[in-house]
């Protein structure tokens, strides 16, 4: 422990410390019985689970979010449930600020003013538990996060803009339109200051106008990157010679079902490299990714040396996550539309009092149980419509406390999948298909098992739970039409 909590007595800080050195996560069990922590929401935008050096799965750098891991605990299994919508990060980010589950919060997002006005969205339920409450950054959610939050600046959409010259690129044989680090192209220049940049900037701010507070604080800092375009200064990019960057073994020229899963040549995400793929664009896309990927974790360093500069870290749970994935030239896909692992998968780290340091788990859950993850904290009732479930017991070390047996994931009425005890079944309906991956050996899922007959008895089961899945989160999709032999 760096200090005592700043709101505790000198007593019961004495308690607390001792408490703590006896037992290392005594702390997360108590927080929410002494003082209500501070609160630290950092999320990105479109970041793979593996685009994480810490993961130790792709050369990158990722100093500042590697250093949140080393202080608190990795969550390497994090998921998103999917998208009702080509735009994956509307369902998931109504998802977070709501609580509710993937079909349960489609109806509420075509009504989120009417949330909000009954105060149910997450930053109401920590204000009126005496927060006072912050954001920046991407937004995306369909009600006036102004009227969301206490403070709320540069509130931004779905992407930087289009921008046509970072589509369909780069052409064998032909210049490259794009630049990644030109600021005339605008997107995340667009205003004059890197996105990026501007949203640590407002954190830091409010990290300043925080320490003037009584109340505690919950900040939801929401990067845009590393969606595209996928720019950064021309420092960032040259970190990445193409000659550091291999392409995925799961590379694929084209997807063979990409048409049936709902990833066709015109999608947005997948007209960004051109068809079929070609390695050099993979590499092409993977550098400039990997690049505005080190050039947040600068901002996100940025935020956490002011954090402790202001004297408030010993009282302040961090939680970084991504809203899903992407695909960035694996199996032949460009973008976050489909079940596979780069896309579905996200980091998640937990930093606090009395997390453990440096810990992995590989217990499987939802990057939204972040929000009753910190309800709990601030000693809020979870309500009743919330379906995620709070980390804590993951973190206190419980080990029996895996909240979900089986992950769950869906894609429009095109894509179904189950991760379920080391391995995934993915439905293709439209098709119709099945794919069977051993994820806990197959880490890129690249063998399709489902057609050895080895393995005939387990996709039924794993089929049989995903139906049973699809009841419990109220999916409306009747899989049974297109695979009535299983």
């Amino acid at each position: 422990m760096r200090s005592c909590l700043p709101t505790l007595t000198g007593r019961a800080c004495l308690c607390l410390a001792i408490a703590a050195l006896s037992n290392p996560t005594a702390l997360v069990a108590d927080t929410a019985e002494s003082a209500p922590p501070n609160i630290l929401f950092l999320f990105s935008d479109d970041q793979a689970y593996e685009a994480l050096g810490a993961a130790g799965r792709v050369d990158i750098d990722t100093p500042n979010l590697d250093r949140l891991a080393s202080l608190g605990t990795h969550l390497t299994h994090a998921y998103n449930m999917g998208s009702w919508s080509g735009a994956v990060c509307i369902p998931s980010r109504a998802m977070a600020v709501t609580g509710r589950s993937l079909w349960r919060v489609q109806p509420v997002h075509r009504a989120m003013d009417a949330e909000r006005e009954a105060g149910r969205l997450w930053p109401q339920l920590l204000s009126r538990a005496g927060y006072r409450t912050y954001f920046t950054g991407k937004w995306h959610v369909a009600t006036d996060a102004a009227k969301t939050f206490d403070v709320a600046r540069h509130v931004r959409g779905g992407m930087p803009g289009i921008t046509p010259e970072a589509y369909n690129r780069p052409l064998p044989g032909r210049p490259d339109p794009w630049s990644p680090s030109d600021p005339k192209f605008g997107g995340f220049w667009r205003g004059g200051k890197h996105w990026s940049e501007v949203t640590a900037d407002d954190a830091i701010d409010f990290l300043a106008d925080a320490r003037q507070e009584a109340r505690p604080f919950f900040m939801y800092i929401a990067f845009n990157a590393p969606h595209d375009p996928r720019q950064s200064p021309e420092e960032y990019v040259g970190r990445y010679p193409l000659d550091r960057i291999p392409v995925p073994e799961s590379f694929l020229p084209s997807y063979p079902y990409k048409n049936e899963i709902g990833c066709p040549p015109r999608l947005r995400d997948e007209r960004l490299g051109p068809f079929p793929r070609t390695e050099h664009a993979v590499k092409v896309h993977r550098q400039e990714y990997y690049a505005i990927i080190t050039h947040m974790d600068t901002q996100v360093g940025r935020i956490l040396d002011a954090l402790e500069e202001s004297g408030q870290w010993d009282n302040t749970w961090i939680f970084f996550t991504s809203d899903h994935g992407l695909g960035v030239g694996h199996h032949g896909l460009f973008g976050k539309q489909n079940m596979y692992d780069h896309s579905v998968r996200v980091p998640l780290l937990a930093v606090g009092p009395g997390v453990p340091k440096g810990k992995k788990i590989d217990a499987p859950v939802y990057l939204q149980d972040i929000m009753p993850t910190t309800l709990e904290l601030a000693g809020v009732p979870v309500p009743e419509h919330v379906d995620f479930h709070s980390l804590l017991p993951l973190l206190r070390g419980e080990t029996d406390a895996h909240a979900y047996e089986s992950i769950y994931g869906a894609y429009l009425g095109v894509q179904r999948a189950i991760t379920h005890d080391g391995w995934k079944l993915i439905a293709y309906p439209k098709v119709p298909i099945v794919r069977l991956y051993h994820v806990a050996e197959d880490l890129l899922e690249i063998n399709d098992l489902a057609a050895d007959p080895a393995q005939t008895d387990r996709v039924k089961r794993l089929f049989a739970r995903l139906l049973a899945l699809q009841k419990e989160f109220d999916d409306p999709l009747d899989l049974r039409e297109a695979f009535p032999e299983l």
